[in-house]
C-alpha cells in the first residue's frame, strides 16, 4: 500500500511533468505560435527558425504532457493546442516572468520605446472606439491565423501585403497594430511602416491568446 508521502510524491511528479515540458524556451515559442492557428510541423519549424527534425522532436514533448494534439490532413501532420487551457497557461506564464524578472522588463521597455504603445484605459475602451470608428484595429498576422480568431472589430491585414494596402487605411485615425502578442515583432514593423507613411500608428502589445484570457 503506498504511504501518504508516497502518493504526494506522484502527484508532484505528474505536475511537474508540465513544468518539464515548457522548459524550453523553443518549446514556449512553438505553444505561442499555436495559440494562433493549427499549424504543420514545416509551418513551426519555419516560423520558430529551427529544422523540422528539432520542431518533431519539440513537439513530441509537448504531446506527450498532453499540451498538443495532432490529426492528418493528407501528407501533413498538424499540430493545434489541446485545450483552451493552454493559451490561458502560457499568457500567465509569460506575465509571471515579466513581473519577476528585470531583464525581460528592460528588453520590454526598449521594444514599446521604440514605437507608440496602445496605451489605452483597458480593453472595453479599445473596444469602443474600434467599434465607433475612432481608431482602427488592424491585425498583421497570417491571413489563417485572422481566420482561426482575431479581435473585435478588426481587419485582417498581413505584414506581407500591409505596403500596397496602405491605401485601405485612414489617415485621420489612429492605426493599432496587433499580432502573436508582446514578444512578436511583426506589429513593431507594421507600426514604423505606417508611421514612415504618415499614419499615426500604436502598437498593441496583447494578442488573441492574452485577449482570451482576461475578457
Amino acid at each position: 500500500m503506498n504511504t501518504n508521502r508516497e502518493i504526494k510524491d506522484a502527484l508532484f511528479e505528474q505536475v511537474a511533468r508540465i513544468a518539464k515540458a515548457v522548459a524550453s524556451p523553443k518549446r514556449l515559442e512553438l505553444i505561442e505560435l499555436l495559440c494562433q492557428a493549427p499549424k504543420a510541423v514545416e509551418t513551426l519549424a519555419s516560423e520558430a527558425g529551427i529544422s523540422v527534425k528539432l520542431a518533431s522532436a519539440h513537439l513530441k514533448e509537448l504531446r506527450t504532457a498532453r499540451l498538443v494534439e495532432t490529426e492528418r490532413q493528407g501528407k501533413h501532420i498538424i499540430y493545434r493546442i489541446a485545450s483552451n487551457e493552454v493559451p490561458r497557461f502560457w499568457v500567465l506564464l509569460r506575465t509571471l516572468a515579466e513581473d519577476r524578472l528585470f531583464e525581460l522588463q528592460d528588453a520590454l521597455r526598449q521594444l514599446s520605446a521604440s514605437n507608440g504603445e496602445w496605451r489605452g484605459e483597458n480593453h472595453e475602451e479599445l473596444l469602443r472606439k474600434a467599434r465607433d470608428g475612432e481608431v482602427v484595429v488592424i491585425d498583421v498576422r497570417p491571413a489563417n491565423e485572422y481566420e482561426q480568431a482575431h479581435l473585435p472589430f478588426a481587419r485582417s491585414m498581413p505584414l506581407a501585403e500591409l505596403r500596397t494596402r496602405l491605401a485601405d487605411l485612414p489617415k485621420d485615425k489612429p492605426i493599432v497594430a496587433y499580432c502573436r502578442g508582446p514578444y512578436c515583432l511583426m506589429s513593431a514593423d507594421a507600426v514604423l511602416l505606417l508611421q514612415e507613411h504618415g499614419y499615426t500608428a500604436l502598437q498593441l502589445r496583447e494578442g488573441v491568446a492574452e485577449w482570451a484570457a482576461v475578457v
